[in-house]
């Protein structure tokens, strides 16, 4: 009777069994995946991208948030992509023991990581590539290369648009274009993948802020750009506009990982190779490029598209754990997992609007004004449907500009802290230049400061402005 009980109450109150370390077949996969919804209803949604793989496997997505299924401004939106490489399996199992370990601590009311759900919409893929998994599982797992691309024998992670060659170009051309470039693309180097396609519309119609792509065959964060400006295949520092931003980002894992940043563990070994580089000794990080370039990776392709920063995990020198291990590298693992998604929450935050509403494709420009010579971040963003954007800054001083076509630009001072919880909000109200001119607001201050809210004009536009003034008084 009491068996009885115990089943009843397992069955009713959905208590599931303590999650097994394994490697979880695409079957189980989404059963996990499912089992956590169904612990978590209230706090989580499965869906599947927009397409399936070659060989028609969904590619399932567990989402975590208070509200699922809807953005929310000031939520920033997060997300890990496994298993881009089948037979790099790591990614995978641990993005299911992080559902599984999130609805969990959920459910005992861990105050941390309910205050981490309640205030990010957390979103996991634990595999991209399930078609090169099950070949890698199939023959074994222990090759360095069979089973790494997907059933059309393409590498996923050279298969996005090449969108850093357009940035060089435009550097070279001293044209300051950025960000968003993906409406400059006018041909494509290879046919995309049904699984790329799937992730870059997921890419794209999420406002996602940070990311994280899962890999494995050396233990190191990596970060943009992945490819080099001259084109040389190793050893060329290929720095974005945020470098020290992606910087800190990559060192938050790294540093709360077991040991990706000692310089006493020992390198990755492979083939007849005798001496090992250990990416420790520089901190657990690397500079993609500085390692060796890569054309139309993923983590690239969300800098230059997006708004979302992505860096590149190395999870361990091998790539297909042995069962035993997977709980261990777990452990290893779960406190970068969690520090690396607080990483949203730091930078600025805010909303843009006018006096009817919210302001969306505002472009938000930074200037580090920390030194004494200010330093623009040449790597605008823009506002969501809500008008809501998420900037991640290193500590320090800013001027922060939100600008949008037919409304004067506005300027703002933040000082971001060090040892953030919360990104300082920082909210714009823009006023659309025509209401300078209506007779209803001519010979007053405008909106924007008449409410307080400082204004910095740039010159040339003070002077279109002032020009236009005098033209009307004549």
């Amino acid at each position: 009777m009491a068996m009885y009980a115990f089943f009843y109450c397992a069955f009713f109150l959905g208590v599931s069994s303590e999650f097994v370390w394994k490697h979880h077949n695409n079957e189980e996969l989404s059963a996990i995946l499912e089992e956590v919804h169904e612990n978590c209803p209230n706090i989580t949604r499965v869906y599947a991208l927009t397409e399936p793989s070659v060989r028609n496997v969904p590619l399932y997505v567990i989402e975590f948030s208070d509200t699922p299924g809807f953005h929310q401004p000031y939520k920033p939106e997060v997300k890990y992509v496994g298993n881009i490489h089948g037979n790099e399996v790591l990614g995978r199992e641990l993005l299911l023991g992080l559902a599984y370990y999130l609805c969990e601590e959920y459910n005992k009311h861990d105050r941390r990581i309910r205050n981490l759900i309640h205030n990010t919409r957390i979103h996991l893929l634990p595999s991209m590539n399930p078609d090169g998994w099950q070949l890698s599982t199939d023959t074994g797992g222990q090759d360095f290369l069979l089973g790494r691309n997907n059933n059309h024998s393409v590498d996923l992670n050279r298969n996005f648009p090449d969108l850093d060659a357009i940035t060089f170009e435009f550097e070279r051309q001293g044209i300051s274009h950025n960000n968003h470039l993906l409406k400059d693309l006018t041909r494509l180097a290879a046919p995309l993948e049904p699984e790329t396609r799937a992730v870059m519309r997921w890419i794209m119609s999420v406002p996602f802020v940070l990311s994280a792509a899962m890999h494995g065959g050396d233990l190191v964060a990596n970060y943009p750009y992945d490819e080099s400006r001259s084109g040389a295949p190793v050893s060329e520092y290929s720095a974005s506009p945020d470098d020290d931003t992606f910087r800190e980002l990559a060192m938050t894992y790294a540093e709360a990982h077991a040991d990706m940043a000692s310089a006493n563990r020992p390198g990755c070994r492979f083939g007849d190779e005798s001496n090992a580089y250990n990416f420790g000794k520089q901190g657990g990080v690397t500079n993609g490029a500085a390692w060796y370039s890569l054309r139309g990776g993923m983590q690239d392709f969300n800098y230059l598209a997006t708004n979302a920063f992505e860096v590149t995990l190395e999870l361990g020198c091998q790539k297909y754990p042995y069962e035993k291990d997977l709980e261990k590298e777990w452990l290893r693992n779960k406190d970068a997992l969690l520090a690396y998604i607080w990483k949203a929450h730091t930078g600025i935050k805010g909303i843009v609007k006018d006096d009817s509403g919210f302001i969306q494709n505002a472009v938000i420009s930074v200037v580090n004004i920390t030194d004494s010579v200010p330093r623009p971040i040449r790597h605008d963003i823009t506002s969501g449907i809500y008008g809501d954007y998420y900037r991640l800054l290193t500590p320090g001083h800013y001027e922060v500009t939100a600008s949008h076509p037919g409304y004067f630009p506005v300027s703002r001072v933040v000082t971001v802290p060090t040892h953030q919880t919360s990104a300082r909000i920082l909210n714009f109200k823009l006023e659309p230049t025509t209401s300078w001119f209506d007779d209803y607001t001519f010979g007053v201050y405008p909106h924007g400061l008449r409410d307080g809210q400082p204004r910095i004009y740039k010159r040339s536009l003070y002077h279109k402005v002032a020009n236009a003034m005098l033209d009307k008084t004549h």
